[in-house]
């Protein structure tokens, strides 16, 4: 029989070493049970067998102990049995075990009987027996030996018909897994959620609290299916790069530079915008990180070409360059070309997410600027103002949809409702019709409006929303901003409150200014200092990267947010939220953090003037 592979097999593996160290103390037991230095030396021989893989060999010299030494018999055999076990050999660890005599074991061997009886119980079809063995009431397990446990329980659990009960033990294990065993164990649990349908898994959703930690999973098991789930913000505790006490002055905790970095992007006609403003954002992120005097990795640019094929082959040749991260590439069929590579040997920071929902590898980071996030977002500042009930008016871009359809699920997750949605059709100016059909409640103190459109339609259609009396405060996404102030055409969305990258309105310290960047480079203005701001982060999030996934809470102050990474790999953003005022677009706080305290100042309402009616006509289209 083969040997055994997988996370039960490291497992085992890590729970083996605390054995053989509990046997090396094995002569300081009581006169009636000291071992002779005879067969110390014997059991040594075997236990240096077995940590060398010659796994028969230390099998026959447990055997050959348990028959010279009757008091420690029942012992050797055990470890016999257990060798047999990472062989792969369980019928044979069976059949040793049937002489074991469990009043004979002590310390925590009562309990590796019971495990290596459970694992034999399923490899021959029995997991009742095997969840017995895992479950028995007042069960003490010693620490080296409770990841054992739940994997066999979860395994049990699996087979008897319990995918809901086996995904809650797995996901107890998780936080103490790590790299490939952490992610096998991950992709166990939304296939086992998986299982359950759709149906089920949002009917247990809509039961759970905030706190319970198996939301994440059903969510994310959820969104793998292709629904929009409810997306709270995380939770922000400590932001990394802290100095640490005693250390030299450039010692940052959790700072990890690799010494050589490879930044993958489409150098083509089609992506050259958005590649300049990202490069340029990454390099000025690169230059400005050498005021902290801190290491900084060599840096190389390769062409990812815009498809899978260029984007495998630019991220082989980085590998065979050295490099000890890759960033990028770009597209979304890139990004699933490079990471679905098997085996992944150098860890990637995908500046996109794959077009599949699968989640990502131990060494994969996903790092977009998703619509959904700020969907989500806006839901939750709309709570925290006070309304409960939302008109959704959209564009009929691809982003305004995804907007909106993460901006009801939150709303609703947070006990709100949409009363009504429309999406404007694009190249209309006279929205009249969609506003009547809505049916806006226009003074309902617990009503506001949810739009996402570019700043060209918000233009048009906020001046209408004055015009029929509608005096409901109006959240938007980022989309409505164009980058830099226009306060000629964006006093019509005075009052208009939306969420945005920080870096925008210089709203978190310790980053390059803005506008300053904007007067040197021009791939740092206007619409496109989003990007600008993105590539900042790219570079930023690197050295992180590890500690980020490792330590929940955990944050980095970015230009586009502040960002920290989820149990699956995705670094998610907290904007700023900014408000028109005269035309000009305004951070409502001073610099970014969640505004959600009670005493926040309500949205101001839209003002209801007396404005010149729409023109009528085509306008000049959505870009």
């Amino acid at each position: 029989m083969p040997r055994l592979k997988g996370l039960s097999m490291r497992l085992y593996r890590a729970a083996g070493l605390a054995l053989l160290i509990s046997f090396a103390l094995a002569a300081c037991v009581p006169t009636a049970t000291r071992r002779s230095p005879a067969e110390i030396s014997a059991m040594q021989h075997a236990d240096a067998l077995r940590r060398q893989g010659q796994f028969e060999q230390a099998a026959q010299a447990y055997l050959a102990l348990a028959s010279a030494n009757a008091a420690h018999a029942d012992s050797y055999r055990l470890n016999a049995a257990e060798t047999y076990r990472q062989e792969g050999e369980l019928d044979r660890a069976a059949g040793v075990l049937a002489d074991v005599r469990r009043a004979r074991l002590a310390d925590d061997e009562p309990v590796r009987l019971d495990l290596l009886r459970a694992e034999i119980a399923l490899h021959h079809g029995d997991p009742r027996t095997a969840l017995a063995l895992t479950t028995q009431p007042g069960l003490h397990v010693p620490p080296a030996l409770q990841l054992r446990l739940l994997e066999l329980r979860a395994r049990a659990l699996d087979a008897s018909g319990d995918p809901w009960g086996a995904a809650r033990t797995r996901v107890q294990m998780d936080v103490d897994l790590s790299g490939l065993d952490r992610t096998q164990n991950q992709r166990q649990i939304l296939d086992l959620l998986g299982r359950l349908g759709v149906a089920e898994l949002q009917r247990r959703a809509s039961a759970m609290t905030r706190a319970d930690r198996m939301l994440p999973w059903v969510n994310e098991a959820l969104s793998q299916q292709g629904i929009t789930v409810a997306n709270p913000q995380p939770e922000l505790n400590q932001p990394v790069g802290t100095m640490l006490p005693g250390a030299d002055a450039n010692v940052r905790e959790g700072y990890r530079m690799p010494s050589r970095i490879a930044l993958l992007l489409p150098d083509t006609r089609d992506f050259a915008r958005a590649t300049s403003s990202i490069r340029e954002g990454f390099f000025a992120a690169y230059a400005d990180a050498s005021r902290t005097h801190a290491p900084r990795a060599a840096l190389r640019v390769y062409d990812s070409g815009g498809s899978a094929d260029g984007a495998i082959k630019a991220y082989r040749q980085a590998v065979q360059d050295g490099a000890q991260l890759v960033i990028g590439p770009l597209t979304r069929a890139e990004v699933s070309a490079v990471i679905g590579q098997n085996p992944l040997p150098v860890p990637v920071l995908a500046l996109n997410h794959p077009d599949d929902k699968a989640m990502p590898a131990a060494n994969v980071t996903e790092f977009g600027l998703l619509p959904e996030t700020e969907g989500a977002q806006a839901a939750d500042h709309l709570i925290e103002r006070g309304p409960h009930t939302a008109y959704v008016i959209i564009s009929r871009d691809d982003f305004a949809q995804r907007a909106a359809d993460a901006f009801k699920a939150e709303l609703i997750a947070r006990g709100g409702q949409v009363a009504a949605q429309a999406s404007l059709p694009p190249g209309g100016v006279n929205f009249g019709n969609t506003i009547a059909g809505m049916d806006i409640a226009a003074d309902d103190p617990d009503a506001a409006v949810f739009i996402s459109m570019r700043p060209e339609q918000a233009r048009l259609l906020v001046p209408q929303l004055r015009i029929r009396r509608i005096a409901l405060p109006v959240f938007a996404t980022s989309h409505i901003y164009a980058g830099s102030d226009d306060a000629g055409d964006d006093r019509d969305l005075d009052g208009v409150e939306f969420c945005d990258a920080p870096w925008l309105f210089d709203a978190q310290p310790g980053l390059p200014p803005h506008a300053g960047m904007a007067a040197l480079l021009p791939a740092a203005s206007g619409s496109a200092a989003r990007l600008f701001a993105f590539g900042m982060d790219a570079w930023n999030l690197a050295p992180y990267l590890e500690w980020l996934r490792d330590h929940p809470g955990s944050y980095l102050p970015g230009a586009t947010g502040q960002l920290t990474a989820d149990q699956f790999g995705h670094v998610r953003r907290v904007m700023v939220w900014a408000r028109f005022s005269d035309g000009v677009a305004r951070p409502l706080t001073g610099s970014l953090q969640l505004d959600d305290t009670p005493s926040a100042a309500p949205p101001a309402a839209l003002p209801v003037d007396s404005v010149p009616a729409p023109p009528t006509g085509t306008s000049g289209g959505t870009p």
